[in-house]
């Protein structure tokens, strides 16, 4: 059965190659601006999506990301982030790309095409029905994904994705389909843009509402977060100055005996 792929009709601008600079950045904008709303229609999917997460996460399941080019880059993106922001294993969130690490920097050609290979891929991780995988492909067609949720369904894998178009293949296939129809993209096709925003801001509300819940954030600070550079203690040493109302001397010296900040709050006295 055939779908409309919004993500691949002509642009609704024409004569790009006329326009001045400044035109050109003032219509990627207006296109840009339409975004967060297509977002917000999505928003009951979403919470009932990381709902689930929450649940597949607090009883020792992990969150899989998989997608081809973009879409894979812009989960694995997600993924890094989230040792470094929250503290949480490497292993909690994982990001999986078609054509492995080598397609994280450089095109791997008809790697998406392989319906099988994302199983493989997934199964190198010894994935099972307590983990949980969200597909991510604008179009919603990318064999690799489609393949790789169709299996997971057959081994009760929950299964997710967030796609640019309305009823497309993997959205029929996924548990959970999110789909934030953001309509034709600037340069015709070019989905690394609006559709691409779309999924690394809904990324973004995944990650960071999944940690808050998981209680990875006190108040609204990161209090679980590695202290891997300058900017981060410095960071680190302000949470616990301002929730102990101490000097930034004590601050220090707590951050340094019991090495982070939440971990320097609950012990301040003891």
């Amino acid at each position: 059965m055939s779908f409309t792929k919004t993500t691949e009709q002509d642009s609704l601008h024409r004569h790009l190659d006329k326009m001045s600079v400044n035109e050109l950045l003032t219509h990627i904008n207006n296109e840009d601006k339409t975004v967060p709303t297509a977002i917000e229609k999505s928003i009951p999917k979403i919470e009932a999506l990381i709902d689930i997460i929450v649940e597949k996460l607090l009883h020792g399941g992990r969150l899989f990301y998989m997608g081809a080019g973009t879409s894979g880059r812009l989960g694995i993106v997600d993924a890094s982030e989230c040792p470094p922001t929250f503290g949480v294993p490497h292993e909690l969130v994982v990001g999986i790309i078609a054509g492995g690490d080598t397609a994280i920097r450089k095109a791997v050609e008809f790697a998406e095409d392989d319906t099988k290979q994302g199983w493989v891929d997934l199964t190198s991780h010894k994935i099972t029905s307590k983990d949980i995988v969200i597909g991510i492909a604008a179009s919603g067609t990318t064999p690799y994904v489609i393949g790789a949720l169709e299996t997971c369904n057959t081994h009760n894998i929950v299964t997710a994705c967030i796609t640019c178009n309305q009823g497309s293949p993997l959205s029929k296939i996924a548990q959970y389909p999110i789909e934030v129809v953001v309509g034709p993209e600037f340069v015709t096709g070019s989905s690394r843009m609006k559709a691409g925003t779309a999924q690394k801001l809904v990324l973004n509300m995944i990650s960071t509402a999944t940690m808050i819940k998981l209680g990875h954030v006190k108040d609204n600070k990161m209090v679980d977060m590695q202290l891997s550079n300058d900017k981060l203690v410095k960071r680190a040493i302000n949470m616990i100055i301002q929730e102990l109302n101490i000097n930034s001397k004590e601050a220090e010296e707590l951050l340094k005996e019991h090495g982070s900040v939440r971990k320097a709050i609950l012990n301040y006295g003891s």
